[in-house]
């Protein structure tokens, strides 16, 4: 598939998706919308694909939902898009969804204005960055619209539901360094430091670290933010202990350390996930 809307670039094991409507401040589109989904799946199915980050071009990551159908840009029965169930998806969530699910760590490189859904697909990202100059905002209170991309559930999370309240009942945009105070962002940069420090932050979550390793992990960690008791995460560990433990890595991440040398992991996420992964029944949308 070829992309429209998005860059694709692999180089030294990590890839970088742009957003690349520069022209429009990278406003999100349903083209955009199914690009981004289809390139976490060719991620996900690549193994020389160790990390992903994410940026906009230009001066803006991403201003939001293109305007473009003016007052009925959010009324799908008005512009005849409605599905004849009425059980319309918001398309932000699909690709929120669809992050959730990535194999691979995620960090956001915000920078310049990451205003509704382009403050919301960051937000099942692993770690953000973000420019000096970076404006963020969940203006869906300031357009009479309701939050979307799930973050209803991702929002409270990662900041505290007193945060989360204030961001998103205000509808006020916000500098980065708010988004840094209030545990949005992990780091400011300077525009042209920001994607180094995201590269080297890349490099340094996968430079020693076994892949399917670092798969089970993330989705160990993202899965529990939802358990409604620590038994549900000792019963993924106890599993993921027993199955790892009779692996070639874990055979070779102790060599390794016993030998005093760097480790050479040989699994891969796309063919070498253990026999129980995964262990969740993914819920239908209804």
């Amino acid at each position: 598939m070829s992309f429209e809307q998005i860059l694709y670039d692999v180089e030294d094991q990590i890839l970088t998706i742009t957003l690349n409507r520069p022209d429009n401040m990278n406003a999100f589109t349903a083209i955009m919308r199914d690009e981004l989904i289809e390139a976490f799946d060719r991620a996900d199915a690549d193994d020389n694909v160790r990390a992903i980050i994410i940026t906009g071009a230009g001066r803006a990551f991403c201003a939001g939902a293109d305007l473009g159908e003016g007052k009925n840009t959010f009324n799908y029965k008005a512009r005849g898009v409605m599905p004849e169930d009425g059980r319309h998806r918001d398309g932000g969530g699909r690709v929120t969804l669809r992050m959730y699910q990535s194999k691979k760590p995620i960090i956001g490189a915000l920078n310049g204005a990451a205003v509704g859904i382009g403050a919301t697909m960051t937000l099942p990202m692993d770690v953000r960055l973000a420019s000096d100059n970076a404006k963020i905002g969940f203006v869906f209170s300031r357009r009479g619209i309701v939050m979307e991309a799930c973050s209803s559930w991702f929002l409270p999370r990662l900041v505290g539901i007193s945060q989360a309240a204030e961001w998103v009942y205000s509808g006020r945009v916000f500098p980065a360094s708010e988004a840094v105070a209030g545990g949005l962002v992990k780091s400011a940069h300077a525009p042209d430091d920001l994607m180094p420090a995201a590269r080297a932050l890349a490099k340094e979550m996968t430079a020693e670290s076994a892949p399917v390793s670092v798969a089970l992990c993330r989705q160990m960690m993202w899965r529990m933010l939802g358990a409604d008791h620590p038994m549900e995460a000792h019963k993924v560990d106890s599993r993921g202990i027993v199955a790892m433990g009779q692996s070639a890595d874990v055979t070779e991440g102790v060599n390794s350390f016993l030998e005093k040398r760097p480790a050479e992991f040989t699994m891969k996420p796309s063919t070498d996930m253990p026999d129980f992964y995964p262990w969740w029944d993914e819920p239908e949308f209804k």
